[in-house]
């Protein structure tokens, strides 16, 4: 049977930033490089950083985007260079880019762009800090520093104002589900102790009922979800035509599982729409609701 797995851009595997650009040796010692000019034309093939581009003001400058990019809603008439498997490379080489979005992990591209002397911004997925690190280090490279440390500081002060909101409530615990088998019970993904998800959580007011398992996702079988036994289920997705009646189908989905608090006492939630799982410009939304949902009793 298709499942619904979410990865956290587009979504992929969680790491830190990194941006290239190690200065030239001389006599064994590293020297600073100079910094270099503000790019003109960006290829972004990560999600999160397109948004990021974008509410930084450097969105004039982007050129193309990846597979996968729906926000915001420029990148419609922008064209499109494969993603984090399949990177069209000759598609960006005929756009003549002066930066290059990619993923950590491409090594392959960056090798394939390095001997064509095209600079790389060398993303990784982090934790919940690391947004607020790479919007910044994302405008020092682009000419936007000013814009981007004050996209930052927002967003940081609106999440502060969440976890202050939510700081005298009792803390649920609670099994964050990003995926599972449509119609079932299996296959369920889960937030583990580690990542985006973990934090976005923690920051909402709520207590990661896998805290102790140090990985980004647990494959979950009914039996630990069970023994771990949270006071809420919270399922997540990234997808715009949830419906009502989808989301009445999944709760009945857990009722299958009457024994678990969240069940018992009708705290299981579903959570719908662009944006949740992106470590974006936008995570302060996605907490937002998920402190909502949380703790209703402190929705403003």
């Amino acid at each position: 049977m298709p499942t619904r797995r979410l990865t956290l851009t587009g979504l992929a595997a969680v790491a830190l930033l990194g941006v290239l650009g190690a200065g030239p040796v001389t006599s064994g010692v590293a020297q600073p490089a100079a910094a270099p000019a503000p790019p003109r034309r960006i290829i972004s093939l990560v999600p999160a950083l397109t948004e990021m581009l974008y509410a930084i003001g450097a969105g004039p400058q982007v050129v193309a985007v990846s597979s996968f990019d729906t926000y915001p809603p420029e990148v419609a008439q922008l064209p499109r260079v494969g993603a984090l498997l399949d990177p069209d490379v000759e598609r960006m080489m005929s756009l003549t880019p002066d930066l290059v979005a990619i993923y950590g992990t491409q090594t392959d591209l960056k090798r394939q762009l390095a001997r064509a002397a095209i600079p790389v911004f060398d993303y990784r997925h982090g934790g919940l800090a690391d947004v607020f690190v790479t919007i910044r280090a994302l405008g020092q490279r682009t000419g936007h520093g000013a814009r981007a440390s004050e996209v930052a500081g927002r967003i940081e002060q609106r999440i502060a104002a969440i976890r202050q909101r939510t700081s005298g409530q009792v803390r649920p615990r609670v099994l964050l589900v990003f995926g599972r088998e449509i119609g079932s019970l299996r296959n369920i993904y889960a937030s583990g102790g580690r990542g985006f998800l973990h934090d976005m959580l923690t920051a909402a007011g709520g207590v990661n009922a896998l805290a102790d398992i140090q990985r980004e996702a647990v494959q979950a079988t009914t039996e630990l979800v069970l023994t771990r036994a949270p006071d809420v289920i919270l399922e997540i997705h990234e997808d715009k035509a949830w419906t009502a009646a989808t989301t009445a189908e999944t709760i009945a989905i857990w009722g299958r599982l009457a024994a678990v608090p969240a069940v018992k006492d009708g705290r299981v939630h579903v959570l719908a729409g662009e944006g949740l799982v992106v470590p974006g410009p936008r995570v302060a939304d996605a907490i937002e609701r998920v402190a909502r949902a949380l703790h209703p009793e402190t929705a403003r």
